[in-house]
């Protein structure tokens, strides 16, 4: 199993990296609904929908003052060891001892003050907005050996009537462990919520990003609002 290894110089620099990198792709990381608070972990699952999802979820961490941390299959991140330098650590699903040991870590992780555990249930990338949901078992068995609460969170990358795309985040009602069903029915609907928004009408931008030529144009003209 590989660990996180979050911190040091090169965890800054990277760090910086990523933000620098975000910020310069995107509008905005814009939220509905409310990001939990406190000192207590949480299990946060999303749907798996694009390459720059990681960099998303470090923004999103930034964003929301988590601790955060992020489950990811062991050949991937053998790939890109660089990510344990942001809380990426392995699992490898299809090795039973593997597992239970990713699993045990992921409950030490989640004692600490603000942690957050992503996951995305499905797997793998999926394109957006195709249902049903197709979730693995392993979100399920993760909630029950953490007892945390847990958080859907729907993402979509959208472009509305401008230059560059806005990551859109919607937030779901935060639950207790339970059946696969619950993760089912709430991941579902909040990528459905989601998915349905024609506007930013809603949601609160909590990552600022780049402007497009138009907007920099209006800004120029006195007319940006």
């Amino acid at each position: 199993m590989i660990r996180e290894q979050k911190g040091g110089p090169f965890g800054w620099v990277l760090d910086q990296y990523i933000t620098r990198k975000f910020r310069s792709a995107f509008r905005g990381l814009w939220v509905r609904g409310t990001l939990p608070t406190g000192d207590a972990g949480r299990l946060v699952y999303l749907n798996h929908c694009n390459w720059w999802d990681g960099f998303m979820l470090h923004q999103l961490s930034r964003a929301a003052d988590w601790d955060a941390y992020c489950l990811m299959e062991e050949e991937n991140l053998q790939r890109y060891r660089f990510l344990a330098r942001i809380g990426a650590f392995s699992i490898r699903r299809k090795d039973a001892v593997s597992s239970v040991e990713s699993l045990r870590y992921a409950k030490e992780l989640l004692r600490r003050p603000r942690a957050a555990l992503y996951v995305f249930p499905e797997g793998e990338h999926r394109p957006f907005g195709v249902f049903p949901l197709k979730l693995e078992r392993g979100v399920e068995l993760l909630a029950k050996v953490s007892k945390v609460e847990c958080v859907p969170i729907g993402v979509r990358y959208a472009f509305f009537e401008h230059e560059r795309p806005d990551v859109l985040l919607e937030v779901g009602t935060p639950h207790p462990p339970g059946p696969m069903s619950l993760f089912q029915d709430g991941l579902e609907a909040v990528v459905q919520r989601v998915a349905a928004a024609t506007s930013l009408d809603g949601f609160t931008r909590k990552v600022a990003g780049a402007r497009g030529v138009a907007e920099r144009w209006d800004s120029a003209r006195g007319l940006a609002p």
